[in-house]
């Protein structure tokens, strides 16, 4: 196993934004006299917007266009950005280790670019990644896999030498779909989901093993390079 890149998802993966649409879309959902079940939320994880909204459409009997729902979820998701958003525990250790070994690394997010890109730049961190795709790069989002073939397409390197980071089970299949190495770190809107095909389950970006991998890595690469010499 060789890992030459590293992708992360976004939602609930790198920040706390699934606590966040658990709140919008609970108040989304009781401006119509309904409320969030376990069931609502987990159709709704990890999918693309218009199809997490048509989900919940299909489980509440809402009869409302996803577009005008999509647009009221994200007046009240970013109404509540500033006070609830924060990034997941080892973060930021993660990124900077993956500097320090020199390890490329990308985003591959169920979300629109524009959220993406507003997340990110709250935290300068949009600059620090080699590659960035959303939903608006697929034709089919997760847990379909075309997301992670475009990325190792794009990164270079086939998808079995990718390490992926993921936080649901429709990503995490998507992730072990393409081929890909696939971490799960579930979290408590997605404990209870079916992460079988992930290659290792970790409590969090800071667990041992995820450096495990990665050092493994680097350390086959600094054997490989003084080799060449």
């Amino acid at each position: 196993m060789t890992i030459l890149a590293v992708v992360f998802d976004l939602d609930g993966l790198m920040f706390n934004t699934e606590d966040v649409f658990d709140i919008s879309g609970n108040e989304l959902l009781q401006r119509r006299g309904l409320r969030m079940t376990d069931e609502i939320r987990n159709a709704m994880l990890g999918r693309r917007p218009t199809e997490a909204i048509a989900n919940m459409l299909q489980l509440t009997g809402i009869r409302e266009e996803v577009d005008r729902l999509i647009t009221e979820s994200h007046e009240i998701f970013f109404g509540l950005v500033d006070e609830h958003l924060k990034p997941m525990t080892g973060l930021f250790e993660l990124l900077d280790h993956l500097e320090q070994i020199d390890m490329p690394k990308a985003v591959a997010t169920s979300s629109p670019r524009n959220y993406m890109q507003n997340i990110l730049n709250r935290f300068t961190l949009l600059e620090r990644f080699h590659e960035t795709f959303t939903a608006e790069d697929v034709e089919r989002g997760k847990p379909e896999p075309d997301i992670y073939l475009k990325a190792a397409k794009r990164l270079g390197i086939s998808p079995h030498q990718m390490m992926v980071l993921e936080d649901s089970e429709a990503g995490t299949k998507a992730a072990s779909s393409a081929g890909a190495i696939a971490i799960s770190v579930p979290h408590r809107h997605t404990a209870r989901h079916d992460f079988s095909s992930a290659t290792h389950i970790v409590k969090s970006l800071a667990d041992p093993i995820i450096y495990q991998l990665l050092e493994t890595e680097k350390t086959r690469g600094d054997r490989d390079r003084q080799s060449r010499r």
